[in-house]
């Protein structure tokens, strides 16, 4: 599977931006999809995911302000980010294929998209 990321931006704080993830490959909607971000000097982290029914989870400091969407006809999922602070400045990748173990918690198994930066702006 091959991702493509698109959308980022700079945004004033407390403005919005979506960002999509276009996939190839024909078993993206078996699978759960999920948005990470990285911040200059700072680990990879989960920001939200989305299984293949629809179930979603966030990041604590994500939920209320952002939401993951998926299109499986289109072979997109999406992240509506609102609210945006100086904080969430990273570049953000999408993940093809999201595993949650309960002792480890989510790892992500499958493809990387090149990532699209987002600056939010003070």
């Amino acid at each position: 599977v091959q991702l493509q990321a698109s959308g980022g931006g700079l945004v004033q704080a407390g403005g919005s931006l979506r960002v999509s993830c276009t996939a190839s490959g024909s078993i993206f909607s078996t699978k759960t999809l999920g948005w990470y971000r990285q911040a200059p000097g700072k680990q990879r982290e989960l920001v939200a995911a989305i299984s293949a029914s629809g179930i979603t989870y966030y990041e604590d400091s994500m939920k209320g302000r952002f939401t993951i969407s998926r299109d499986n006809a289109k072979k997109t999922v999406y992240l509506q980010m609102n609210s945006l602070e100086p904080g969430d400045t990273a570049v953000y990748y999408c993940n093809s294929d999201l595993q949650y173990a309960s002792a480890t918690g989510w790892a992500p198994l499958g493809s990387w998209g090149q990532g699209t930066q987002v600056t939010v702006s003070s």
